[in-house]
């Protein structure tokens, strides 16, 4: 028995995703188990189909196992998203492998990148290069470049090598003694063109929205079912449709709860407050946005904001692994964790995970917050309490 540790989203599940799974399953693993994104990915978005429904398609994929990553390190920087489903991996105690996608193939030039960001980020200059304008990842980059050469320093120019260089950094962080293992992504991040039928989440999501092509043969028959179902019943997401609440919240919020919120500071707080006049979600983000605050950053502000996402919801490890979707191997995965002695509660029922108390329940009532606010981002609106009465069975 060997198990494998994947980092995803599958907003939605494509052919990559099939690729990256079945190239872990030719190097060793028997098991897979997928720690991913719920109802809200860490690029500052919704995913455009609910968490449930998108675990069952990964399970009926390749997966045996998925466990939620909480929404509090979904929306937060690359280093905390990484650090929190490594800490989840970590809890299993039966994860042998951490595998993941990135641009460059190499996991030399990816190790020799992780150990650049940590002697850069010592360097005085880094705040010099910061009170120029430069966000702290572009300022990190012009330092690893300077340093370290260019073949290391491009590897921050693809957002996969970046978070495959935060997971390596949070499998020391946090102590995590598993081999990884990197495949190469057949096709750019965000990229609008297609490789044998592999094409990239935000050009699927793209037909997706303009209905203007077929998008079936790039994604598995499961996931093809899957996602014209939810477009049937009017259960796909979009970021736009939480406009006007996503306005209101702004201009009912108060200098303080904008200044306390995740990744703000430094004056931030100052250009979030002055949006509150603009009339549209476009001009509102537009007005934010700068070479030192990147688009992805101010969306995910703005959701903490309208969630009610505390730093301190992700300074400590997440207290519980929920699970999402398993079959009959992941019932396997689940007992080797409890013959390792795992050391988190993983259930399927978020209710029997809140009886637990303190920071589990706090963390739950989190996530059916942000499960009803989600609801709002479909085309057909639904019910507030659909995280807590949510029945997750067995994949078959």
């Amino acid at each position: 028995m060997k198990i494998s540790g994947i980092i995803c989203e599958y907003n939605p599940f494509h052919n990559g995703h099939l690729y990256h799974i079945e190239q872990t399953r030719r190097h060793g693993a028997t098991h897979i188990v997928a720690i991913m994104s719920g109802n809200f990915v860490q690029r500052g978005d919704v995913a455009i189909i609910n968490k449930f429904e998108r675990a069952k398609t990964a399970v009926r994929c390749g997966c045996d196992l998925v466990i939620e990553l909480p929404v509090a390190y979904c929306l937060s920087a690359a280093e905390t998203y990484a650090k929190g489903a490594m800490y989840l991996l970590k809890g299993l105690g039966c994860v042998e492998e951490l595998s993941f996608g990135s641009e460059c193939g190499d996991l030399g030039l990816l190790s020799e990148a992780a150990k650049a960001t940590y002697a850069c980020a010592k360097m005085p200059q880094l705040e010099d290069l910061m009170k120029r304008g430069n966000s702290y990842p572009k300022a990190l980059q012009i330092l690893i470049r300077q340093n370290f050469g260019d073949e290391i320093g491009m590897l921050f120019n693809s957002p996969n090598n970046t978070l495959a260089i935060e997971y390596l950094k949070a499998m020391i962080a946090v102590n995590l003694k598993i081999q990884p293992f990197t495949v190469k992504r057949q096709t750019e991040h965000d990229s609008s063109y297609t490789v044998d039928n592999i094409a990239s989440a935000s050009l699927i999501r793209q037909l997706m929205e303009d209905h203007s092509a077929d998008f079936d043969e790039l994604v598995p028959d499961a996931s093809s079912d899957m996602l014209a179902a939810c477009a049937a019943t009017g259960l796909t997401a979009h970021f736009d449709y939480l406009e006007r609440i996503l306005l209101y919240k702004l201009r009912s919020a108060s200098p303080e709860e904008i200044a306390a919120l995740p990744e703000v500071g430094q004056g931030l707080e100052n250009k979030i407050l002055s949006a509150r006049n603009e009339t549209s979600l476009e001009s509102m983000l537009m007005s934010i946005k700068s070479k030192r605050y990147p688009m992805a950053r101010i969306r995910r502000i703005l959701l903490d904001l309208l969630i009610g996402i505390r730093p301190e919801d992700s300074e400590n490890p997440p207290p519980y692994g929920r699970i999402l979707a398993l079959n009959e191997r992941g019932r396997d995965i689940l007992n080797a964790a409890k013959e390792a002695g795992t050391t988190l509660p993983y259930a399927t029922s978020l209710s029997k995970l809140a009886e637990l108390g303190g920071v589990c329940k706090q963390c739950s009532d989190l996530e059916a917050r942000a499960t009803s606010v989600y609801g709002l981002a479909l085309r057909s609106i639904a019910p507030a309490d659909a995280d807590y009465k949510a029945m997750i069975g067995m994949v078959r």
